[in-house]
């Protein structure tokens, strides 16, 4: 046999060679029984299945669109929360509360209604705040620090005014 019709036979596992592996062992030809494992593939990837898997990308939106479920409980509070409190209190007055649980279940309320306008704050913190630190907390832009070079500045700027009024 060639060499090259070897590299063509592809052998990956002992079962490609029937019972001649067998046979050598029980025989005892160790030269047959090493050149048969010469011949199989090195490479674990040849011998261990592998399956391509998909990866199904899932999140929450997709699957409750899949689902046709509601949108989740919300967590906190917003302006459109106090209407839909307002509707849910008026089911329970108009039919009960097995009415006031279903609206609950079709459009859920906030877990929590917190103050707005505090910067996340509980609102007697908030109020506690001097006006100072109100307004840091309501700066939406960073601050912009002191320049290095201020004080040459302010001398040079102050020289140039003494040199104007002297002129």
């Amino acid at each position: 046999m060639q060499v090259h019709t070897l590299d063509k036979a592809a052998i990956i596992n002992e079962l490609q060679f029937g019972n001649g592996i067998n046979h050598a062992v029980h025989e005892g030809r160790r030269a047959d029984f090493a050149l048969i494992l010469s011949m199989f593939s090195d490479d674990v990837r040849d011998n261990t299945p592998v399956e391509v898997v998909d990866e199904v990308i899932t999140n929450d939106t997709l699957l409750r669109q899949r689902f046709e479920l509601q949108q989740p409980q919300p967590l906190r509070s917003d302006q459109s929360s106090y209407a839909v409190s307002a509707h849910q209190a008026k089911q329970f007055h108009d039919s009960g509360l097995s009415g006031a649980k279903l609206i609950h279940y079709l459009t859920p309320e906030p877990l929590v209604y917190l103050p707005e306008q505090t910067h996340d704050l509980p609102e007697e913190v908030y109020h506690n705040l001097s006006g100072h630190q109100r307004r840091r907390l309501a700066d939406t832009q960073p601050r912009q620090a002191i320049p290095a070079d201020l004080y040459n500045q302010l001398i040079s700027a102050q020289r140039h005014d003494q040199m104007r009024v002297q002129v």
